[in-house]
């Protein structure tokens, strides 16, 4: 498959001139490398590193892949198997009903917990408060201030599926119970060393290297809040090494792939993530719906972030694209590019 790199070139561009995008990047690559295309902007390129955001929930999954492997864990495992019964009192109250005991990983994975987002739904619901202080938050004071606002629905109900980075927060805290490891030696052992990735890390102390973030035309420098989102969006990449874990995410490298044969339910998520659906722990994005005037074909599976990051996969053409376009103003627009990306190249 030959890259359509006018195209690309001016898909990328239409993006880049809008004026609150002060950098980005764009790899794309075929499975075995030998098809390449990047493009960069305002001094960006494949080597520079970017907060990859919620991406960081492939580098979760997989630690949740490896471990269901090793007989470690299951995701039929309620919660309560791993937390203490004070950290899930009254976690997931429903219509006067507690579901918190009934709560499993796989609620989590998929997303239908019907758990609420605390920083992005809580009091403190605007993301410009959230970045004007930089503070740590505890997974313990994260936990508090979910219990604090009422879940979506019942886990499990109907195919309801509704995001929120608490549900992959647990699952962190979760891996570090089941290694009795910190996270970031997780994912070292697991992906880092056996990818060879040398440029990528979960930051963890002051001396780790973590880049602004654009917020309209304000770069926010936010080690704090970044560090206390470890599980679900902590992580610090290239697109480069980025690249190499997305298709050893795809392509059974780290896990065994048939992983995505037994769990291949999928459920559209609310209405303002439009046009993704999520599965087991990874977005799906129908090419076929109302999204490209039912124009497309197959799907894109992957993942974005809240600040312009992408790493998506697209098996009808056998198309990775990853990249970043560094602004949190509008977060549906590194889905929008990359859709855009896989429509152009419709033979």
């Amino acid at each position: 498959m030959e890259i359509p790199r006018q195209k690309f070139q001016n898909i990328f561009e239409k993006v880049t001139k809008k004026k609150q995008i002060h950098e980005s990047v764009l790899l794309v690559e075929n499975s075995n490398g030998d098809v390449s295309y990047s493009i960069g902007y305002g001094g960006k390129n494949v080597d520079t590193p970017f907060l990859i955001a919620s991406i960081t929930k492939l580098l979760t999954t997989t630690c949740i892949f490896i471990l269901r492997e090793q007989g470690k864990l299951s995701l039929n495992d309620a919660l309560t198997k791993y937390l203490k019964e004070d950290t899930l009192k009254n976690l997931h109250v429903y219509k006067g009903q507690d579901y918190s005991n009934r709560l499993t990983l796989s609620n989590l994975l998929f997303h239908t917990s019907g758990l609420r987002d605390a920083i992005e739904e809580g009091s403190n619901k605007s993301k410009l408060r959230a970045l004007s202080n930089d503070v740590y938050i505890e997974f313990d004071e994260t936990i508090t201030k979910t219990k604090e606002i009422k879940p979506h629905f019942a886990p499990d109900m109907g195919k309801r599926a509704h995001y929120a980075n608490i549900n992959f927060d647990i699952l962190g805290e979760i891996i570090e119970i089941v290694t009795n490891s910190p996270l970031e030696d997780v994912y070292r052992q697991l992906i880092f060393d056996p990818l060879e990735l040398k440029n990528t890390y979960l930051p963890t102390n002051e001396d780790d290297f973590i880049p602004k973030v654009y917020y309209k035309d304000t770069a926010y420098s936010r080690p704090q809040l970044i560090r206390s989102i470890r599980a679900s969006g902590g992580c610090v990449s290239t697109a480069r090494e980025l690249m190499v874990f997305i298709k050893a995410f795809f392509k059974g490298k780290l896990f065994n792939s048939t992983v995505f044969h037994e769990l291949k339910v999928n459920n559209r998520l609310q209405a303002s993530m439009f046009p993704i659906h999520y599965g087991a722990g990874y977005m799906r994005i129908p090419l076929n719906g109302l999204a490209t005037l039912f124009a497309g074909k197959g799907e894109l599976i992957g993942h974005s972030g809240s600040t312009g990051s992408l790493a998506f996969y697209y098996p009808e053409k056998d198309m990775f694209f990853v990249g970043d376009v560094n602004q949190m103003e509008n977060p549906a627009t590194p889905i929008q590019q990359v859709i855009r990306l896989a429509m152009s190249m419709k033979s």
